[in-house]
């Protein structure tokens, strides 16, 4: 990549400031039950503060990129970073895992999850668990740590690891027929419970003897009350906690993820034809029509009644380009435009439409409109880099890349987990290498040209709405699964940099080690207002190749 910046003149800068817009946010605060009266709603740089009432409804005085934090007490708090589109927040809150007494601290040398999400890659005492990152260090008892370098290969399993490599754990079974870890320190003298284990942020109470030695990255036996208690009562026989390489790697290899993993996939996804049934009343009339005419018939009758909701003339654009009306459908869109102007979100998702169409021409100039309302935000650079590849304007392409990297190195803007970078280093890298004779001679291209290390079918995933909340599910051929789970409950420390570095974009790998046919499942969690969101997947086969 570096490389790279010495050959690409930069093209101009184009200088920007993110616009400061006052505005009121709105919403209902509830628990998993019902609404929740007095929580507190405080802005992090206006100061402003208010509580929610007996119905659970707040609304409250906000500036864009200044974060909103919901507080109550025994409960989780929340905190959400205030965006151009916000107007609409509905959150739900969850009770504290653990609650400590108030102290007060003159000077702490605590080290945050991020700090030491940050440290992870190198500091070989820092172990993720299924309740964030624990330094081994700075636990409170001993806590027995492993690193992969340290795992003799010879073992079969976690039971052959474990008893070669501490002499205290009392392991039983075998490999083959399973067995059990005994954690002394823990249980009582006169009942020795067996461990449970933490995989990657999974809790599992029986033996992942599946879990390959060779894919174990760090491995902690936690063998006292202080490092175990947030597990619960499961934890009385202690926890073994595996990180395995393909767990906290990035991108994520699904392969290595879904043999893991102890889950074999029931065939519970709900059909189109189940979906359809709760889709809004306009898209069944619409489905129901039997003529062109009589679906523009329903069309009018419905769009007085959605006059504020681009996604009305989303959805209708599909309907009549999928029936084949596409002149009905280009004017819908022509003469309503105005509810997408000034909105990223909606444009975004007409763009996403457009794309699934093969209407890269008229994307583009979608995603030049959101570059101009966002020039702060990541995954304007990306979106618009990949539109012009795909209209054939490889130069352009290429200079937005060169373009974030420089901002990105001068400090312009952030990105400290790097997932975003890697996954642009990942686009520039194929772009280079499969079209770079249109850009450079063939001694350059040799000289710049970055070899990408993956050869395979490549998932990338993007969502057009930063507040939504979705499990994916990906199902391997031998009809096991690996769960991805994007809500603040679950990752609030990934949602939170994708708030601040600006992106709504993951990418999964499948090599070709387990040939077959995988499938992925969308379980949608909402988005905090009543609201669709508008997913685009792009499926790469052979990446890597000129095919």
């Amino acid at each position: 990549m570096k490389k790279l910046l010495l050959f690409f003149c930069l093209i101009p800068l184009m200088s920007f400031t993110q616009q400061v817009d006052s505005k009121i946010i709105k919403g209902i605060v509830k628990d998993n039950s019902a609404q929740m009266a007095n929580v507190a709603i405080t802005t992090s740089a206006s100061k402003n503060s208010v509580y929610t009432d007996n119905e659970g409804k707040y609304s409250i005085q906000a500036v864009s990129g200044e974060t909103l934090t919901f507080s109550y007490t025994g409960m989780e708090p929340v905190e959400i970073m205030v965006e151009d589109v916000t107007r609409i927040l509905n959150i739900t809150m969850y009770p504290k895992i653990e609650q400590l007494e108030e102290v007060t601290v003159t000077k702490s040398s605590r080290k945050s999850q991020e700090d030491l999400q940050k440290e992870y890659a190198t500091n070989k005492r820092l172990i993720k668990t299924a309740y964030g990152i624990l330094d081994a260090d700075r636990a409170p008892g001993r806590v027995m740590m492993l690193n992969e370098e340290d795992i003799m290969p010879i073992g079969i399993c976690i039971l052959d690891v474990v008893r070669n490599e501490f002499p205290s754990v009392l392991v039983d079974g075998d490999c083959f027929n399973g067995g059990n870890i005994i954690i002394r320190g823990v249980g009582s003298i006169s009942f020795d419970a067996a461990a449970i284990y933490d995989i990657d942020g999974q809790i599992f109470t029986n033996t992942p003897i599946w879990v390959d030695v060779n894919n174990i990255k760090r491995l902690a036996i936690l063998n006292n009350f202080a490092t175990a208690t947030k597990y619960g009562g499961l934890a009385s026989g202690g926890v073994v906690v595996i990180n395995t390489v393909s767990g906290t790697q990035y991108p994520k290899t699904l392969v290595d993820q879904a043999r893991l993993r102890n889950n074999f996939y029931d065939n519970g996804a709900v059909s189109q034809q189940s979906l359809m049934k709760n889709a809004p009343e306009y898209l069944k009339e619409l489905h129901a029509s039997t003529t062109d005419d009589a679906a523009e018939t329903v069309f009018g009758n419905y769009l007085s009644k959605y006059s504020g909701s681009y996604y009305f003339l989303v959805d209708s654009y599909r309907f009549f380009t999928e029936r084949g009306n596409g002149n009905f459908a280009e004017a819908l869109i022509r003469e309503n435009f105005g509810r997408f102007n000034d909105n990223p979100m909606a444009l975004k998702s007409l763009a996403y439409v457009y794309d699934s169409f093969e209407e890269y021409g008229k994307a583009n100039e979608l995603y030049k409109e959101v570059f101009i309302l966002r020039p702060h935000y990541a995954q304007s650079y990306l979106d618009l880099a990949n539109s012009y590849r795909r209209v054939g304007d490889y130069q352009k392409s290429v200079g937005l890349h060169t373009r974030y990297a420089y901002l990105l190195e001068n400090g312009f803007i952030s990105d400290e987990r790097g997932e975003f970078m890697g996954l642009m280093d990942r686009e520039l890298n194929n772009l280079i290498a499969l079209k770079g004779g249109d850009l450079m001679s063939k001694k350059n291209l040799r000289k710049y040209a970055l070899d990408d290390d993956f050869k395979g079918t490549r998932l990338v995933f993007e969502w057009a709405d930063s507040e939504a909340e979705f499990d994916l599910q990906f199902v391997n051929p031998e009809n096991q699964y690996f769960k991805w789970q994007h809500s603040l409950k679950d990752d609030a420390d990934r949602i939170r940099d994708e708030k601040k570095v600006g992106y709504s974009v993951t990418e999964y790998l499948i090599d070709d080690s387990l040939p077959g046919t995988w499938r992925v499942n969308l379980n949608y969690l909402g988005n905090k207002s009543l609201t669709p969101t508008y997913m685009k997947a792009t499926v790469y086969h052979n990446y890597g190749s000129a095919s």
